[in-house]
């Protein structure tokens, strides 16, 4: 009988979910070997390099929030693949410009359109997985695959297009835009909002989906999540602050960590490159234990509040005592591998972001996402100016040969991202994830 075994189209739109975060990263992180062509290209200052990479992250904080409140009321079927398709196409384009003001809009383009990529996600795990193995998927989805395009992404485009290869940046940049395209086709003829929009799911697959909250998604209106609601949430506003932290900390291991390899531990650019992607290995990781931790406790348990805050916790605090032994290692691979094991434990708080997200945000878990993903951001905005500032301010500068030579204390950085995760920890036990925002009875929370 049909009953007796359900389909799997869930597992396709798992595979779908995870090349799409895949690819948001392999793109996002180009910039690493674009931005220094483009420097040289347009002959700009480190100031007006920095200013062109920033762009990004306007849109794309700014895009969070309605996209989630897009996707909450229309679904992530049409949304996610016209967003892969548009910021795939500005990614293509950026290397066939000469002009300063289209490249600036190119970028501008680029982070409006990624912004919208996990609201969405978030709401395909809620509405495609059983809630028994939920986010083990979403760890895959979110930390492993995402940090592994990350982590490849100087790998395809430098050492493969751009060295074996041979072709020059603006090519394997337009190539990799043009598979985008494809894949944000790709998406739209495979993908549908639900199991119970897609003909290919049988009753079966659909019955063994709807354990959790799916039936009630399905019958409640679609609507916004209403702000005051929001409002009033002490975990919500507690969930903000946490993500805060959690991603301004983050900043550090994609934009100064190479220079910590080259500067203070003397490596070549060679070693600098592979001991630079440990963390980011380390968080991949950390995703898919993060993720089978949560279901595992909660399964066994059966208090997802304790399970979520904890796992949170207890991941943060250890990062933060293994960033306090980087210093202490004398030697450079060493610390490499610490670090990689401070993400690793950092990052399997992820799955249990995107776990809390489907537990307090409901049928509004995309905006619930959008939310804290929006506060991310600005800790992207905010803290690499910070820590500019923290180097700035241990930077001893002496004569010698003629030559004015900086040393950089590296150690007090260390020690304010150790405090970040702290804080990012204490937020996780304040953070309820059963006080649901789809409910009416969220209202009430002083």
């Amino acid at each position: 009988m049909e009953r007796s075994r359900p389909t799997i189209l869930r597992l396709r739109v798992f595979g779908l979910a995870c090349g799409a975060s895949f690819l948001l990263y392999l793109h996002r992180y180009t910039w690493n070997l674009v931005g220094p062509k483009i420097q040289e290209e347009f002959g700009f200052s480190n100031t007006q390099a920095g200013i062109l990479f920033s762009l990004f992250y306007y849109t794309y904080a700014g895009g969070q929030i309605p996209s989630g409140l897009l996707v909450d009321r229309w679904g992530p079927h049409r949304f996610l693949s016209l967003i892969i398709a548009a910021w795939s196409a500005a990614i293509a384009a950026i290397g066939w410009t000469s002009d300063l003001v289209i490249l600036g809009s190119l970028r501008l383009l680029f982070g409006a359109a990624q912004a919208g990529c996990y609201p969405a996600l978030t709401k395909v795990t809620r509405s495609w997985f059983p809630v028994a193995g939920r986010t083990v998927y979403q760890g895959w989805i979110a930390t492993t695959a995402g940090r592994a395009g990350g982590a490849l992404s100087p790998i395809i485009l430098g050492s493969l297009l751009m060295g074996s290869c041979g072709l020059s940046w603006q090519t394997a940049v337009g190539l990799l835009g043009v598979i985008g395209v494809g894949y944000g086709a790709l998406f739209w003829n495979l993908f549908r909002n639900s199991p119970g929009e897609h003909p290919g799911v049988n009753q079966a697959e659909r019955d063994l989906i709807a354990h959790g909250s799916i039936a009630r998604d399905a019958s409640a209106p679609r609507t916004f999540l209403p702000a005051g609601r929001a409002w009033r949430s002490l975990s919500l506003r507690y969930f903000v602050v946490q993500q805060f932290l959690d991603a301004g900390s983050d900043v550090a291991f994609v934009s100064l960590i190479g220079t910590y390899f080259l500067q203070a531990r003397g490596f070549d650019i060679t070693k600098t490159g592979w001991l630079a992607s440990l963390p980011l290995w380390g968080g991949a990781l950390g995703g898919i234990a993060g993720g089978w931790i949560n279901d595992l406790l909660i399964h066994r348990t059966g208090r997802p509040r304790r399970v979520r805050s904890g796992v949170g916790c207890v991941g943060k605090v250890i990062g933060c005592v293994m960033l306090g032994f980087v210093a202490r290692q004398e030697n450079g691979v060493a610390a490499g591998l610490v670090l990689m094991a401070a993400k690793f434990f950092s990052d399997w708080s992820q799955p249990t972001v995107w776990g809390t997200c489907t537990d307090l945000g409901g049928r509004f878990s995309a905006t619930v996402f959008a939310i804290i993903n929006t506060a991310g951001t600005l800790g992207g905005v905010v803290m690499p100016v910070v820590f500019g500032l923290v180097l700035d301010a241990f930077t001893r500068r002496s004569e010698s040969a003629g030559r004015m030579v900086a040393a950089i204390d590296w150690n007090p950085l260390f020690l304010l991202l150790a405090a970040m995760y702290l804080g990012s920890g204490l937020c996780w036990l304040l953070i309820d994830c059963t006080k649901s925002l789809d409910s009416e009875a969220a209202e009430s929370v002083a």
